[in-house]
C-alpha cells in the first residue's frame, strides 16, 4: 500500500476540490467539502479498496491524510 495511491483513492471521494490540494500533510477536516457525507464515502473507500474497517473515532483522530493513511495500513 503506497500513500500515492490512498491520496488518489481518498481524492475521488470530492467532486469539487482541486487534486493539488491532496498531500500527505493536507488536514482533511479543513477543507471546504468535507462533511459528514464525505467521511462516509471515506469509510466506505477504506473498506472497499483496502478490506478495513473504520470507524467515527479513528476518522476523527486523524488529523492529516498521512494519519488515516497510517491507521489504515497498521490494520492490513
Amino acid at each position: 500500500m503506497e500513500i500515492h495511491d490512498f491520496i488518489e483513492h481518498f481524492a475521488e471521494q470530492f467532486d469539487d476540490t482541486e487534486m493539488s490540494e491532496f498531500k500527505p500533510e493536507t488536514v482533511f477536516h479543513e477543507l471546504d467539502e468535507y462533511s459528514s457525507l464525505i467521511a462516509l464515502s471515506i469509510i466506505g473507500m477504506v473498506d472497499e479498496e483496502y478490506g478495513v474497517s473504520l470507524n467515527a473515532n479513528e476518522m476523527s483522530a486523524a488529523v492529516t491524510i498521512e494519519d488515516l493513511f497510517n491507521t489504515v495500513k497498521a490494520k492490513l
